[in-house]
């Protein structure tokens, strides 16, 4: 795959993923009117806990993008755990939130008076329970926490794509130290217009320089060594293959030998010859 494509499909994969994680962080929030009814519902059951069925519950407002506040049209007074009750007992029933701050603050000063926190990540915090709240006015607003819900596993799928790109283009530029090392000398096998340095693991023809793979190597340093015999697929597949514990078929062999003739081909003196039943012969000239 060439580096331009990989790249490209990586971007892609990573623009898929960022839009999956921003449709499911939309697919968990919850909707503003609903958000609105279960508080407007809070708080005409915090006015019954404290014998009050007649006083209006006002409209609920939206502060910020996460706080929202109740307010009541006249004064009542309650016990702090009736508040820490009914809206853990209200939020899991209404399947709203886990993690939020509410704060009880008098209308006059706007102070709070009373806080409590329940979060599923740090712990919760509810001070100040059983203290009794005298009649007044009073406002409550309820901060829910963002949750982030691009976790570790989201960030590791990110980032795989961008590795795999990273270790590609690594290994094409150790490959290519590698080929830009290889010593001009004798230390190789002539195969017709071809230099073929095993221990390199490339063929050198001129300034063009291929790249072989391991088993290519040997593969073709086995015909190299056999040059107008027949090399039998067995000897080839035990010898390649089989002797790494690496069962493999016939069809392997053949693979193997179609990629050398493409390698090959720019010297038409060099032919693999199928010898029907046995293997392959390789001649030059």
């Amino acid at each position: 795959m060439k580096p331009i494509t990989l790249f490209g499909s990586s971007i892609m994969i990573i623009a898929i993923l960022i839009s999956a994680v921003a449709f499911i962080n939309r697919k968990h929030e919850i909707p503003g009117k609903h958000v609105e009814v279960v508080l407007r519902d809070l708080g005409h059951q915090l006015l019954l806990s404290a014998k009050d069925s007649t006083s209006r519950v006002m409209p609920v407002k939206k502060l910020k993008e996460n706080t929202y506040q109740i307010s009541f049209k006249n004064d009542f007074g309650f016990i702090s755990d009736t508040l820490i009750n009914l809206v853990q007992r209200t939020f899991q029933k209404n399947a709203l939130a886990n993690d939020y701050i509410v704060s009880l603050r008098n209308c006059k000063e706007n102070e709070a008076v009373f806080a409590f926190e329940i979060n599923s990540q740090t712990g919760d915090l509810t001070p100040c329970r059983g203290r009794k709240l005298e009649v007044g006015c009073y406002v409550i607003e309820i901060d829910f926490l963002k949750k982030n819900k691009f976790n570790f596993l989201w960030l590791l799928l990110l980032i795989l794509p961008l590795g795999v790109v990273g270790f590609y283009v690594k290994d094409r530029f150790r490959k290519k130290e590698e080929v830009a090392s290889i010593p001009d000398d004798t230390n190789y096998i002539p195969l017709g217009n071809f230099r073929f340095y095993t221990a390199n693991n490339v063929l050198k023809s001129g300034q063009t320089t291929i790249s072989l793979s391991e088993k290519e190597t040997k593969a073709l340093k086995i015909f190299a060594e056999n040059i107008d015999q027949v090399v039998e697929r067995e000897k080839l597949m035990k010898e390649i293959w089989e002797d790494e514990g690496i069962v493999v078929m016939s069809r392997n062999v053949d693979v193997l030998v179609s990629k050398l003739r493409k390698k090959l081909s720019d010297d038409n003196s060099l032919k693999f010859i199928n010898v029907h039943g046995k293997g392959y012969k390789f001649v030059i000239g």
